[in-house]
């Protein structure tokens, strides 16, 4: 009976077995044709999407393209105006806009004639000679109120430098909170420090009048010359251009102002002992000077008196001139 059963499941497992390789016999090409039908289709399937990917690169790289042109145009631009502003001369009202002050030229030049009138009488008074009167006038109404001005130009800068830094950072916080860009430059304008909130108050009233912002940037270099403000001017062009973050680009800006402060401060600390050993040995020789006349002043009278003391110091004069004016550059660096 087992011996039956073990016959019977072989003969059936046989059948079974000739009727699946019939059966694949007859199917066989049906099944390899569908083969090949579906690595066709998932080889034209891969080929479109390699040609969407191809696509979508080229894409890619033509907007790429067109970006690096725009920023190269502006660029250009950009620095077409930089070359015609720094030829142009800086008139005086300009300088006295640059220092801050609301003083006119006319009042300008009212305060230095009274101010050369009244160190010329001053003098007169005090026995001057003539020649010596009029020269000390004269400097006094063409000198000392321009070096004031220049004074207040460099001041002014300076504060500016130390707030604009943390201006930038409060436009960043602005931008990525939602603000646009004109509501942040208002804020500064409304909420800032001095000059620094005087200087973006004349970008929001230029917007007014109808410039754009990008214009209205770029005019703050003609009130505050300073190439840190040319940078501000360029990223804001670029970015009406080109696009982009713009509260990553005004980040960066205001990472690279500070590290420009940190590298001045640095270079300043580490040129003091230069500074100092510069300012002694220009020193030197008045204090001598002054010594030998406390001790022995007939020593020393006859350079003031006799024509040969005159060409020395004359000649020694030039010579300090052009030794102090060595160590001066040697000791300033531009970063």
């Amino acid at each position: 009976m087992f011996g039956i059963d073990i016959m019977v499941i072989a003969i059936v497992a046989l059948a079974a077995v000739a009727a699946g390789a019939v059966c694949y016999g007859l199917l066989y090409t049906s099944i390899e044709a569908d083969k090949k039908t579906a690595s066709r289709v998932n080889k034209v399937k891969a080929a479109e999407t390699d040609q969407l990917k191809m696509k979508a690169a080229r894409d890619r790289v033509q907007e790429m393209s067109k970006r690096r042109k725009s920023v190269q145009d502006s660029l250009k631009d950009l620095e077409k105006r930089q070359l015609e502003n720094a030829r142009k001369t800086v008139t005086l009202k300009e300088k006295l806009v640059q220092a801050g002050m609301s003083t006119t030229t006319s009042q300008f030049y009212l305060f230095s004639a009274l101010l050369g009138f009244v160190v010329t009488v001053l003098a007169f008074l005090g026995g001057t000679p003539i020649y010596v009167t009029l020269g000390l006038g004269f400097a006094a109404a063409l000198g000392i109120p321009r070096w004031v001005v220049f004074f207040l130009i460099n001041r002014r800068k300076k504060k500016f430098l130390e707030e604009f830094p943390n201006a930038l950072d409060v436009m960043v916080r602005s931008i990525k909170s939602g603000l646009p860009l004109n509501d942040a430059l208002r804020l500064i304008a409304s909420d800032g420090q001095e000059p620094v909130k005087g200087e973006f108050l004349r970008v929001v009233e230029s917007q007014q009048v109808g410039f754009s912002i990008p214009e209205a940037c770029g005019r703050m270099t003609q009130t505050i010359p300073l190439s840190e403000v040319n940078f501000f001017a360029i990223v804001i062009a670029i970015q009406a251009q080109a696009g982009g973050n713009l509260s990553e680009a005004l980040g960066n800006l205001s990472r690279v102002l500070r590290d420009r402060k940190k590298m001045k401060a640095k270079v300043a600390a580490l040129s003091m002992e230069a500074k100092a050993s510069a300012a002694i040995i220009g020193a030197l020789p008045f204090i001598v000077a002054l010594l030998v006349y406390l001790t022995s002043p007939y020593y020393i009278m006859i350079l003031f008196t006799d024509p040969r003391g005159h060409l020395i110091l004359g000649c020694s004069a030039v010579w300090m001139s052009i030794g102090m004016y060595i160590m001066r550059n040697m000791c300033n660096f531009d970063i």
